[in-house]
């Protein structure tokens, strides 16, 4: 993944960018990457006063800014309170952006976001994607494959006593320092007004990825292979958490990222 150097608006001048979820995982990422590119960027999140659920300092916040990245989240993910999070957001995203003259909307989503609707987060993922279709904004989204940092969430979700019950479907996670700089990039870039890809280098089956992960950190717990298990209680097959063709890839294995996190390593 090469650095983008033109911006949204066809010149190579300093963008005003406000990234929604600017202090969470990806988003305090995407926030260093874009100030290191000379932009002046601006975090929004409930605890700094922007918050795109309630519209509380929204409009203040896209006053003069030309693209706005949404890596937001919702802190539920209780089927009605994720779709409601996802819907109210985007609704009032949507509205300030077009008072505001907003030219760019970067968005990241899930990789088998339309494979995956037996799951509420799912389903409210593709309404996110819906509307930010409808909107008269230019647009970019990023789909990316499940992070490193959340294989052991996988793991924990699946346990029951010292046993880890998994699918062998196939899985192509990537490093969260990967997706930030692919964020960022489009967000300086001119809009698809479409989708891409990412993921991690490699694919393998999610028994093999927490195994390893478990076995890095020493943990003793036993990885079960349990097609039936799914992904969340999700159903799974080898496409589901795999990229489409022509993806964009990281460039940081598992492996690696691994022998620098594990503890001890």
């Amino acid at each position: 993944m090469k650095n983008q150097t033109s911006s949204s608006n066809g010149t190579s001048g300093k963008l005003r960018i406000v990234v929604l979820g600017g202090t969470g995982l990806i988003g305090t990422k995407v926030v260093s990457n874009l100030r290191l590119l000379g932009h002046e960027v601006i975090p929004a999140s409930p605890s700094l006063g922007i918050n795109a659920v309630t519209g509380e300092g929204l409009q203040e916040a896209l006053v003069g800014t030309q693209v706005v990245v949404d890596v937001s989240n919702s802190p539920s993910f209780e089927d009605k309170a994720v779709m409601e999070f996802f819907e109210s957001s985007n609704r009032n995203l949507a509205a300030a952006e077009v008072a505001a003259g907003v030219k760019h909307h970067v968005a990241l989503s899930v990789v088998g976001t339309e494979r995956l609707l037996a799951s509420g987060y799912f389903r409210a993922k593709m309404v996110q994607e819906t509307m930010i279709k409808a909107s008269p904004i230019p647009y970019t989204i990023v789909r990316a494959t499940q992070f490193f940092e959340f294989v052991g969430s996988i793991a924990q979700a699946a346990t029951s006593g010292e046993t880890v019950r998994l699918s062998t479907a196939l899985m192509q996670p990537i490093f969260s320092g990967d997706v930030a700089q692919a964020v960022a990039e489009a967000a300086v870039a001119e809009p698809l007004n479409g989708t891409f890809d990412l993921a991690g280098p490699e694919a393998k089956p999610i028994t093999e990825i927490v195994q390893a992960y478990l076995q890095a950190h020493q943990d003793a717990r036993t990885v079960i292979a349990d097609d039936a298990a799914g992904y969340f209680g999700t159903p799974v097959n080898d496409q589901s958490l795999t990229p489409g063709a022509n993806p964009h890839l990281g460039t940081t294995s598992f492996a690696d990222w691994l022998s620098r996190t594990a503890p001890g390593r």
